[in-house]
């Protein structure tokens, strides 16, 4: 079953979803279900009950259909967790459809100790944390937005650090029974009331690394890199992307370009938006920078893979060229340490 539409032909938005099973329920079953609800979600799905027009009949049964199957689901993961839920909808719907329905389940499981996580000062969460097993605190910074976790991590003890992105770059899946745990640890020592849910990753852990300042950044990867070299460097590889070239100054860019080989440059810029290839451009000279705009064209069509390897490879250049301190990348939260 292919997600529902609206009369329009355009997909439904969960919200509009929501609108459209309220009104299919009726007044009396809405209420009850409102009554369950944040004021800021009744006031969303009324907006959308409001706006809904002229619903066939064909989208009200999918979207039935949905939270048919959304609700039995999560019936099955209350009684024997999410891998009986897994082997349950396998044998029912089949394993697209399965994977389907628990990323959506996942995506709406609530952890009533995370939401409001994003509101509680950061010293009060350091305090809480900092004394936990490293790998609770790591399951706390995937809660976090990425800026907040940087500023957390940048305060933990120095040989906490690396341990904690090591293992929050290794969190992809977390198992409703350990939330709970975790939830009810956060429960007993903070006053919380709502939930979130998300999770961790390679990603999340680079994005956090490009916030907390490059010495920080250094260190931790240095570490992770003892423990596990490929996933150092695949975080190193998020951290930093072709794109990003547009954060270095200009001499650095002009450094980088020495060491960049015309043609793989060429390609490199064969897929990127014109205000990237224009920073790129503008540091060389009119000839060259010709010469590579010749190139692009006259390459026409180029595999997207062939394009993200060169585009890797000059990355791979930055990399090495600023470990040297020979370029500097701009980015970080809490900047570079000044020193006399």
């Amino acid at each position: 079953m292919s997600p529902p539409k609206s009369s329009t032909g355009r997909r439904l938005t969960a919200i509009q979803k929501a609108a459209v099973l309220l009104i299919s329920v009726g007044p009396d079953a809405s209420a009850a279900i409102y009554k369950n609800l944040q004021e800021d979600e009744v006031e969303e799905i009324t907006r959308e009950v409001v706006t809904l027009r002229n619903v066939d009949s064909e989208t009200v049964h999918d979207v039935i259909d949905e939270f048919y199957q959304m609700m039995k689901a999560q019936e099955f993961i209350a009684v024997g967790g999410m891998t009986y839920a897994e082997d349950v909808l396998n044998r029912s719907l089949g394993p697209d459809k399965a994977v389907e329905i628990l990323r959506r389940i996942e995506r709406m499981m609530k952890v009533k100790g995370f939401n409001i996580l994003k509101n509680v000062d950061a010293n009060q969460l350091l305090a809480f944390i900092q004394k936990e097993h490293p790998q609770t605190i790591a399951f706390v910074l995937t809660q976090l937005s990425p800026q907040q976790g940087a500023t957390i991590l940048a305060d933990l003890p120095a040989e906490l650090q690396a341990d904690v992105m090591f293992r929050f770059a290794n969190m992809e899946r977390v198992a409703p029974e350990t939330i709970t745990s975790v939830e009810a640890v956060l429960e007993s020592r903070i006053d919380f009331s709502q939930s979130a849910s998300k999770l961790g990753g390679v990603r999340s852990a680079a994005e956090i690394l490009n916030m907390i300042g490059q010495s920080a950044e250094r260190s931790i990867l240095a570490k992770i890199n003892e423990q596990a070299p490929e996933l150092a460097t695949s975080i190193k590889n998020l951290m930093f992307v072709f794109e990003d070239i547009v954060n270095l100054d200009d001499r650095s860019i002009q450094r980088v370009l020495k060491e960049v080989d015309n043609k793989e440059l060429a390609l490199a810029l064969k897929h990127v938006s014109p205000d990237v290839k224009k920073r790129v451009t503008a540091n060389l000279s009119q000839r060259a920078a010709q010469m590579i705009q010749e190139e692009i064209d006259y390459m026409g069509p180029v595999r997207l893979k062939d394009v993200e390897l060169s585009q890797q490879k000059v990355v791979d250049i930055i990399r090495v060229l600023e470990e040297q301190g020979q370029v500097v990348i701009v980015g970080g939260t809490k900047g570079e340490e000044m020193v006399d």
